[in-house]
């Protein structure tokens, strides 16, 4: 890694194992059975995630580069040079370059939940802008957290792609979102992605694709599951599925039980019937309106907005006063 990417990068033990173990027995036990998308992301969710990213079916991606490419100058003189970029959620960190390349940042720094991925992506990043401080963060980005003390004094400039916000549901978007404005602190701006409603059809194939990926990253929760909690989930008898809650606005993503199936989680015993699901994911999508009313409501006022035929936008934000 090159010196400049440097960060708590450290894997999150033991205190996030014993948080996935209990938010795994806790959404188990409940009914509806549920348990956080966050969990996702080990380093086969991350990289199955990426793989996603490039589908044909997967419009969100493309556009949101579109967006940056055609407006990342307007965004980096709306936003001012110097500014530290915060990317919550970073990924491989692809699109950042896109804002990095024009925005004149004074340090970037990547926060994301999987620790090994985050390094390697840093690192590549490094490597790309040499000149670039680069202070990587492993934490769970959706609890509070806190920022590298060597950037606590600079003007900040956070970057949430993806349309992420639509994993939680909107009080919980709400209260994220007054945290983030809580830890950037007055002098800072929000860059946001949020994806549109649009099409039910064209929704579903986005998050069941044809090769089947998101099919398998869904999956890839209950062999990480197996392999960190010494369990014996039977995989081969759940199947994902796709739904549109037209009422919720929102695409869910379920694993549903093929049979009756039983198996221990941590020497605790489990059993789903035929056709029962673990709910492991929502997406909400907002209108325009109910975009902007969900930003005001977390305590943003929205500068500039850019998109690309109305499906996908990008949202410029300062704190509220």
């Amino acid at each position: 890694m090159s010196p400049h990417a440097r960060g708590t990068v450290e894997r999150l033990r033991p205190a996030a194992d014993e948080l996935f173990r209990r938010e795994v027995i806790e959404g188990l036990s409940a009914r509806p059975r549920a348990i956080s998308p966050r969990w996702f992301y080990d380093r086969r969710g991350s990289e199955l995630f990426e793989e996603i990213t490039c589908l044909p079916e997967y419009y969100l991606t493309r556009a949101e580069r579109s967006l940056l490419q055609e407006h990342a100058g307007e965004i980096a003189h709306l936003a001012g040079p110097g500014r530290t970029l915060i990317e919550l959620g970073s990924g491989s960190s692809v699109k950042t370059a896109l804002l990095l390349e024009t925005l004149g940042a004074s340090a970037y720094v990547p926060i994301d939940i999987s620790g090994d991925f985050l390094r390697e992506a840093a690192a590549r990043l490094a490597r790309q802008f040499p000149g670039l401080p680069i202070h990587p963060v492993a934490t769970d980005f959706m609890r509070p957290f806190s920022l590298p003390p060597v950037v606590r004094d600079t003007a900040r400039l956070a970057y949430f792609a993806g349309s992420t916000i639509g994993n939680m549901a909107v009080p919980a978007s709400v209260d994220f979102l007054r945290n983030i404005a809580r830890t950037l602190g007055a002098n800072s701006q929000l860059l946001i992605g949020i994806d549109r409603i649009k099409d039910p059809q064209r929704l579903l194939a986005a998050y069941d694709d044809a090769q089947g990926v998101t099919a398998q990253f869904n999956l890839n929760l209950l062999h990480r599951i197996n392999r960190e909690l010494r369990a014996d989930i039977p995989i081969g008898d759940f199947r994902h599925v796709a739904r549109w809650n037209d009422y919720e606005a929102r695409i869910e993503m379920h694993l549903e039980a093929q049979r009756q199936v039983d198996f221990t989680i941590d020497g605790r015993n489990f059993r789903i019937a035929q056709g029962e699901t673990i709910h492991t994911e929502n997406s909400l999508k907002y209108g325009p309106r109910d975009a902007r009313v969900l930003l005001r409501a977390g305590g943003w006022s929205p500068l500039a907005e850019w998109t690309q035929d109305d499906e996908f936008a990008l949202i410029l934000a300062s704190p509220a006063p």
